[in-house]
């Protein structure tokens, strides 16, 4: 499966996008180092799709829908035959969503 693509849902690219500038405003040597492992960590879902636990707060998981932790910050994925699609990317200060 190292051949899949990675797709990106609208929403998780503006969240991420969202959390990187307010990092920006303490620092903006850490908002680029914080950018560039999340998603360093994102391009290596393909390699392993399951490497990551399913995600606890999807209702009805099909068992393609994965989620893991960095830096504070959640990132969802599911999990399709030639791709990877990031569907939610949030703070995990704020209040857990289930979906």
């Amino acid at each position: 499966m190292s051949n899949s693509k990675i797709i990106w849902d609208l929403s998780a690219r503006y969240s991420l996008k969202k959390i990187i500038q307010y990092i920006k405003e303490d620092s903006v040597q850490n908002a680029e180092i914080v950018r560039n492992e999340v998603l360093a960590s994102i391009n290596e879902i393909p390699k392993n799709p399951t490497r990551y636990p399913l995600d606890k707060y999807k209702k009805k998981n099909d068992s393609n829908f994965r989620a893991y932790e960095l830096y504070h910050i959640r990132i969802a994925y599911y999990v399709e035959l030639n791709a990877i699609r990031i569907i939610r990317i949030r703070s995990t200060y704020q209040e857990p969503l289930e979906h």
